[in-house]
């Protein structure tokens, strides 16, 4: 009886999640769109954003300034603004670089509400092969860059011999990147440091990997989320050994990043199923507590669970796009890529590019995409 108890005490405290958002419809096949009508009655404020987003400077060839590939805005589930350029379009994958981060926060997620891991686990539990010494890193620590594991994250104007994310994806770790993570060797304690890392993102890609893939198979990112979403046309790269890279190489359209954003917008629901757990959302996109011990002084911008956030902190006094809705959140990439959210705006923003020199401003690019909106 006892047991009977218990199992119905379990049901009924499941019965209590959250429910999903109520929408009119759902972007999975294809996205409302009302480009035309906003167009007719946002001219000046449409102009204003494509002086600032698609205005070359110099000539393309010179890589300066904003060199925008595609701009999306939805509104309440409605494409309302969208354009492209430099040979884009609605159909071409781009690249996503560092957006990839939140993405691999998000199947974390997924894989958390599923039960097929919690943050509290070790990395050893679900990635087979590491020294001792980094079994005290858990799941909680990777989604925070919370590791205390050396790092280097240098891009092309940095050193490349110093860089460990390039060593990591094109040099000496190229073939086996989970391989490359675990000769890392630990500087602090786990939680003690947040240090930003395409590596720390890779790790936790593997860790969500090792829970996943045995029960969804080979597919898992396309089952656990792509496909529920309408993202199916994703390409999810990974090395030779098949680990993802879930740090950088998600190729995906517009549309599709959209589409990821709008799956935050709705606290992690799609349709009448919920993917992400419940407050999932709400925990993913406050300061986390590895930032709080200790982001470095030039970090200013807060991060979360692998979402920047337009938040103050310890080492923050100003929020870093101060003219936009406090509550607004990204998935940021090298070169210009963002998925931006405005919960309180029921707005997703979506910039593709490739800047190479000065890269956008969100604290300019928020302000003008939410003037377009009706």
């Amino acid at each position: 009886m006892r047991a009977l108890a218990l199992s119905l005490t379990l049901l009924a405290a499941a019965s209590w999640a959250a429910p999903c958002p109520t929408r009119a419809s759902w972007p999975t096949t294809e996205w409302p769109a009302m480009v035309d009508q906003t167009t007719a009655a946002k001219a000046a404020e449409i102009r204003a954003l494509e002086d600032y987003a698609f205005t070359l400077t110099g000539t393309d060839d010179e890589r300066l300034g904003l060199r925008t590939d595609g701009l999306l805005i939805i509104k309440s589930g409605t494409v309302v603004y969208e354009r492209y350029a430099r040979g884009w379009d609605a159909s071409k994958r781009h690249i996503s670089w560092s957006v990839a981060k939140s993405i691999s926060s998000a199947l974390t997620g997924i894989a958390v509400k599923q039960g097929a891991l919690q943050l509290s686990d070790s990395i050893c539990s679900w990635v087979k092969g590491l020294r001792d010494e980094l079994c005290h890193i858990t799941v909680g620590d990777l989604v925070q860059f919370g590791s205390g594991t050396h790092w280097q994250e240098e891009y092309e104007h940095g050193g490349y011999q110093a860089s460990s994310v390039i060593s990591m994806l094109l040099g000496e770790g190229h073939r086996d990147w989970v391989k490359f993570l675990g000769a890392q060797k630990v500087d602090v304690a786990p939680g003690a440091r947040f240090q930003y890392s395409t590596g720390e993102a890779t790790f936790l890609a593997a860790a969500v990997r090792g829970a996943l893939e045995p029960r969804l198979g080979k597919d898992w990112p396309w089952v656990a989320l792509f496909d529920p979403i309408g993202m199916g046309g994703t390409v999810f790269e990974g090395d030779t050994q098949g680990n993802p890279a879930g740090g950088s190489y998600v190729f995906a359209t517009a549309r599709d990043f959209a589409r990821f954003g709008y799956l935050y917008l709705n606290d992690g629901c799609w349709a009448d199923q919920r993917l992400l757990p419940e407050d999932w959302v709400k925990t993913s996109t406050q300061v986390s507590a590895a930032f709080k011990a200790s982001a470095p002084a030039t970090q200013d911008t807060p991060n979360g669970y692998m979402w920047w956030l337009n938040q103050t902190a310890p080492t923050v006094s100003v929020p870093p796009w101060k003219d936009a809705p406090a509550d607004a959140y990204a998935a940021i990439g090298h070169w210009g890529q963002f998925v931006v959210v405005v919960p309180s705006r029921d707005v997703v923003i979506v910039r593709l590019g490739d800047d190479r020199n000065d890269g956008v401003d969100l604290n300019q690019l928020i302000p003008l995409a939410l003037a377009v909106v009706p």
